[in-house]
């Protein structure tokens, strides 16, 4: 039912992947500038407008990806948009298995059913995974199947479940860096539950950080080689500050200071090169923030606030940008206050079960305070709000169901004064 109705909705929305407009931009920005690159034979480079060299603008995995969907497919043509939508919207789809189990482990079949089917019909991952052609659906099953794997470890010393959890890990890092704001707090965590327990933890977490390290070396030294610089994953860290954190507050993410829309940005980013442009932003985002410490405060208040509600303003020329801010605001802040019932009462029922949400929940989305949101930006973290708000709305149900202490006393009561009740007691008796 989930890939039936991102297919559906693919039908439909396809269309805004061709547009031509800046050499086809829009078909999959900077990921499918790299995958272009790739099939022509440039190797992973050149992620604006012009070829421009190596870079580590991205990761690899994604652009890979599309590289190979290019290559069979053609570049940026009608079947590669409609196999790529079709390939993140089963992504999309396979994700409601994790947030099965997820649930089931921790809250039972009711709530997991309950969340699976959120999951299938959830808006937010059927128009993500149907009309936007970047590694937010890979990144979601991953980090969702990273979670998953991270409640069954505290259960396991063997080697192996560890060593695939640090596989995993790396595999996710390689598709998006921000899995690792949860992976080693997760892992972490339950590092602590098996030393509580008196069982080994040592050596099944250096397992996991072993073969991390493998998984992710390979990236790492093509970046020395390309750059002669270390560069573990990214290296736009720099630009990521500079748009969220420049003076202009209409947009969480304001226009006019990137260099795949702005002619002044493009052209320093290619006099100069990808890694002395990333120095500069970093240099000049750094200078604003020392120099407007109380706006970049307030800046990332409003950032969190995003992330957490989708709201940023209700001004008219924000509206004109984001019209469909109103009714993002409604569903992101009802998500929220219901993930939020469902972990406290998740802590009701214990630390052990509750510390894992909480650490996802609040982690995940921190480095985003600091440089700019985007409304995808949250996405890879939604299973876990999915299977908190259903698990607070089927409690919620279970409790209604259940009789109040005083009606099950007075319906005992009652039991033991029923002239039937005591005819059956007096015959027992004689």
């Amino acid at each position: 039912m989930a890939l039936a109705l991102r297919l559906a909705a693919v039908a439909f929305l396809y269309p805004e992947r061709l547009n031509p407009e800046r050499d086809h931009w829009r078909f999959a920005g900077e990921t499918g500038r790299i995958a272009r690159s790739i099939v022509q034979g440039n190797g992973f480079s050149s992620p604006l407008h012009a070829p421009t060299g190596p870079t580590a603008w991205m990761t690899p995995v994604y652009p890979a990806l599309l590289a190979a969907v290019f290559w069979l497919f053609g570049i940026s043509t009608k079947a590669s948009a409609l196999v790529m939508l079709s390939l993140d919207s089963l992504f999309s789809a396979l994700t409601c298995v994790p947030v099965f189990f997820i649930a089931r482990r921790s809250f039972g079949e009711r709530t997991a059913v309950w969340a699976g089917w959120a999951w299938a019909f959830f808006p937010y991952a059927i128009y993500f995974s149907a009309d936007f052609i970047w590694a937010t659906t890979l990144t979601t099953l991953v980090l969702s199947l990273l979670f998953l794997t991270a409640l069954h470890l505290e259960d396991s010393t063997a080697m192996s479940r560890w060593a695939g959890f640090g596989a995993l890990t790396g595999v996710g890092a390689l598709t998006d860096p921000i899995v690792l704001s949860v992976a080693p707090l997760l892992a972490g965590c339950m590092c602590y539950r098996l030393a509580r327990k008196r069982q080994r933890w040592f050596l099944p977490a250096a397992g996991a950080a072993l073969m991390f390290v493998v998984v992710v070396t390979p990236w790492f030294v093509r970046n020395y080689r390309a750059f002669h610089a270390l560069l573990p994953f990214r290296d736009n860290l720099g630009l990521e500050l500079y748009v969220g954190n420049n003076g202009s507050t209409w947009h969480f993410a304001p226009g006019g200071f990137h260099p795949s829309d702005t002619e002044r940005e493009w052209n320093e980013y290619a006099r100069t090169g990808e890694l002395a442009y990333m120095k500069h932003k970093r240099e000049q985002a750094m200078r604003f923030i020392e120099s407007h410490p109380g706006e970049f405060a307030v800046l990332s208040l409003r950032r969190a606030l995003y992330m957490w509600t989708n709201f940023w303003s209700f001004d008219r020329q924000y509206l004109e940008a984001e019209p469909l801010d109103p009714a993002n605001v409604g569903l992101c802040t009802a998500l929220t206050v219901l993930a939020l019932v469902g972990l406290r009462r998740a802590f009701q029922r214990g630390v052990d079960i509750a510390m894992p949400y909480a650490l996802a929940l609040f982690f995940f989305p921190v480095v985003y305070y600091v440089t700019h949101p985007e409304d995808y930006y949250r996405r890879p973290i939604d299973p876990i709000f999915v299977v908190l708000a259903v698990y607070a709305v089927t409690s919620w149900i279970r409790n209604r169901a259940r009789p109040a202490p005083s009606q099950v006393q007075a319906r005992s009561v009652l039991s033991s004064t029923d002239p039937t009740t005591l005819r059956q007691q007096a015959r027992s008796n004689e």
